[in-house]
């Protein structure tokens, strides 16, 4: 497929996967969640792809948020359908078995920060802003922002963000437990294509199964998750992965990881 607003660059098993708008911030129409979807479904069974790295055009913005200029004019029920349409790639990033980084340039406000939300950590720029402003325009987040950030920083500091409408530096979110990392600007892109190199070079398998216990493992009882993790365990022992991981730690050589 072709992309009118994606730019995707694949090299050592790692994508680059850009929202590319840079004259309008990287804002989210429906043109683009559409391409967004496809594209995450596309990376997941590229088989020369291992990460991903999200990230958005220009030096201003990761991704600004959704396109008002498309919204303002819609009615209750297209309001709802565009919702689902944005919560459908958001979920799709989180269901992909491959891990993706968002690399956060600049603004992530709105969608923007619901989409750096459903990577699956978040490396920003000194410069980046982050917020959910929605509350100014008389509405709420819609692609599933109130529930991703509550669970993953606690209602308290979701409720006080959500809320408020305001922005927060890169450093605050850091702080919150929303960003994992930050860095000048002229460095986070080589910052996230070097951790996703070390994940690449790790076991296919075993990193996709990692984040299946991890992401499902949040809607199970603690007890319920200890039984998953160890099935997944179990199964990671019938692979190939598994023997030559451990047969090289044990031969004291590079692991071969072929995803099997």
């Amino acid at each position: 497929m072709e992309y009118k607003n994606l730019l995707i660059e694949i090299a050592d098993s790692v994508a680059t996967l850009t929202i590319n708008r840079p004259q309008v911030l990287n804002a989210l129409n429906s043109e683009v969640l559409t391409e967004l979807e496809c594209a995450i479904y596309a990376l997941g069974n590229d088989t020369a792809v291992k990460v991903v790295v999200l990230t958005g055009a220009g030096e201003k913005a990761f991704v600004a948020g959704a396109d008002i200029k498309e919204m303002v004019g819609l009615n209750s029920f297209q309001c709802h359908s565009h919702a689902l349409k944005g919560q459908r790639a958001v979920m799709a990033m989180e269901k992909m078995s491959k891990p993706l980084i968002a690399a956060v340039n600049g603004y992530a406000l709105g969608g923007g920060l619901e989409l750096a939300l459903g990577c699956d950590f978040i490396y920003a720029s000194e410069k980046a802003r982050l917020g959910f402003p929605e509350v100014t325009l008389g509405v709420i987040p819609g692609f599933g922002g109130t529930q991703n950030l509550a669970r993953l920083i606690g209602p308290n500091r979701a409720r006080e963000l959500v809320i408020t409408g305001k922005m927060i530096t890169a450093q605050k979110a850091c702080e919150w437990g929303i960003v994992n990392e930050v860095f000048p600007a002229e460095e986070l892109m080589a910052k996230a294509k070097e951790t996703a190199a070390a994940i690449a070079g790790a076991g296919t398998l075993g990193v996709a199964y990692a984040k299946d216990a991890i992401v499902n493992g949040l809607n199970m009882t603690k007890g319920d998750g200890f039984r998953y993790e160890a099935s997944l365990l179990g199964v990671l022992f019938a692979t190939e992965d598994q023997k030559e991981g451990m047969g090289a730690f044990v031969e004291k050589r590079k692991a071969s990881f072929k995803g099997k």
